[in-house]
């Protein structure tokens, strides 16, 4: 029964939703009658988009520098001591 109701929900919001999205029910957008509030929530909100890229960029260009330095680092060789007894540390190369 509940997988019934749950169906036909889905399948009720499915069908609205495409109703609402088809060319019949279309409206052109005019903005030749915006009025002046309109037009300062854009800028405001094409403001608030845009400071949104300044951290993004920060991160994606640390990311990069961070995957590059990862992939291009070159290890370093270190040469591995070894001590005998009775004898001074020598180095050995592998």
């Amino acid at each position: 029964m509940e997988k019934t109701l749950r169906g036909l929900r889905i399948g009720l919001m499915a069908g609205l939703i495409t109703l609402a999205a088809s060319p019949a029910f279309a409206r052109g957008i005019s903005l030749k009658e915006a009025g002046t509030a309109l037009w300062i929530f854009v800028i405001i909100g094409a403001i608030i988009v845009l400071l949104q890229l300044i951290p993004a960029a920060i991160l994606f260009f640390s990311f990069i520098g961070t995957a590059s330095t990862m992939a291009f680092k070159k290890e370093k060789k270190v040469a591995e001591e070894v001590v005998l007894p009775g004898a001074e540390a020598v180095p050995v190369k592998k």
